[in-house]
């Protein structure tokens, strides 16, 4: 069993990890943590909304963090007494509350132990409680059996959890897949591709190298994320500039991590547009309306309301007959937040049974939940997961 530390908004995160794994395999362990009961090997590298994960070595009913503390140095001296090679510790502690310097303390106190045996530490220090994201990556903590970070989790019940680090997200080629790819357009909108991760894993194909459309593909963001999962790539947009775009970009891909994928791009109106088969799944982000620096007005929105729901309605009518049952859509449609916090939503979103497609339901979220968005944004993603009926 493995445990997935969540990211910025772990709902998201969570139903990713349900539609990969499926319902029975996964659930809540904290609110900003998930347990995975799977057989095979498990990989951070393509979920975009977990951070770091870890396999589970042991549970226990309750417990404060001096008593695990006491185990773990116990557990691990007597493991790592006879290491031949010098072991890189890191140490996270979720749900409890510790300082980083009681945390840090286990990890001197065995470093200590270990040093009566001749086994060398190097200590990661602690500026948290838990380890973030960058120090775990750039430590290369959990990708070889001396680099190791142990995962301490304390749920809300009271039940805590030890797990050995499998890895963190590789933020250094996610930045260089968002920041260093030839072609960017801040008009489009900047699609990060952890989002275009989750979406991706939002409709599952069947097949792992199943093809992957984006009808409004822009700069080619969730198009390279598939690709790099294996998966054919298919992409449209209503503009000639983003189709040059998305190619620079998908060229640049392969040149830049030395692989090769079957990919196809054209310009065309996702409106009436004719797509080719096959179409295992679909992952893209719609026409999102104009930007606002701050809650429009009740008339502006109104407008803009309307014209995003009429285009992305006719879209969703148009490749509906083009689409075999069960075939498995993520969209990202406009939310806009008002000044108390809440959110306006597209009309389509209520009643998506009229263009052909049914909602998916989750065991562990629920579909309010699926909101992509940063307290500075008005206009907020919603990610609407469907299913060819």
């Amino acid at each position: 069993m493995y445990i997935a530390i969540l990211g910025r908004q772990p709902a998201l995160g969570m139903a990713e990890l349900e539609r990969l794994y499926g319902a029975k395999a996964t659930s809540w362990f904290s609110s900003a943590t998930a347990t995975i009961s799977v057989q095979s090997p498990f990989s951070v590298e393509r979920l975009g909304g977990t951070q770091k994960a870890g396999k589970i070595v042991a549970e226990f009913p309750n417990g404060d963090w001096h008593r695990i503390s006491m185990q773990l140095v116990t557990h691990y001296k007597k493991q790592w007494s006879s290491n031949e090679n010098k072991i890189t510790l890191g140490i996270s502690a979720y749900g409890f509350k510790v300082s980083p310097r009681d945390v840090q303390k286990t990890g001197i106190v065995l470093k200590q132990k270990l040093k009566e045996t001749n086994t060398s530490l190097r200590l990661i220090p602690n500026a948290d409680a838990a380890l973030n994201t960058a120090v775990s990556h750039h430590n290369k903590l959990g990708l070889s059996s001396n680099k190791v970070e142990l995962i301490v989790v304390k749920a809300t019940d009271g039940r805590v959890c030890i797990a050995e680090s499998i890895g963190a997200q590789n933020i250094t080629s996610l930045a260089r897949r968002d920041q260093g790819r030839p072609k960017r357009d801040a008009f489009v909108g900047m699609l990060p591709p952890k989002l275009a991760q989750i979406m991706i894993n939002l409709a599952p194909t069947a097949n792992p190298s199943g093809r992957v459309l984006d009808p409004f593909c822009g700069t080619g963001v969730i198009l390279q994320e598939a690709a790099l999962m294996g998966h054919a790539v298919y992409g449209t947009d209503l503009s000639e500039k983003m189709i040059r775009y998305s190619r620079d970009n998908l060229n640049w891909l392969q040149d830049a991590y030395h692989i090769s994928f079957d990919w196809y791009l054209h310009e065309d109106d996702a409106m009436d547009a004719s797509w080719q088969q096959p179409i295992d799944a679909i992952a893209c982000e719609s026409y999102l309306g104009q930007p606002f620096s701050a809650p429009p007005s009740p008339q502006k929105l109104a407008q803009v309301r309307k014209n995003c729901n009429y285009i992305i309605s006719t879209f969703l009518k148009n490749i509906s007959p083009q689409l075999t049952p069960g075939t498995p859509l993520c969209i990202g449609v406009p939310a806009w937040k008002d000044t108390q916090g809440r959110f306006t939503h597209l009309p389509l979103t209520s009643h998506p049974e009229e263009f052909g497609f049914a909602p998916v339901t989750f065991k562990n979220v629920e579909a309010k939940d699926l909101l992509y968005h940063r307290e500075d944004q008005i206009v907020a993603r919603e990610l609407l997961v469907l299913i060819k009926k």
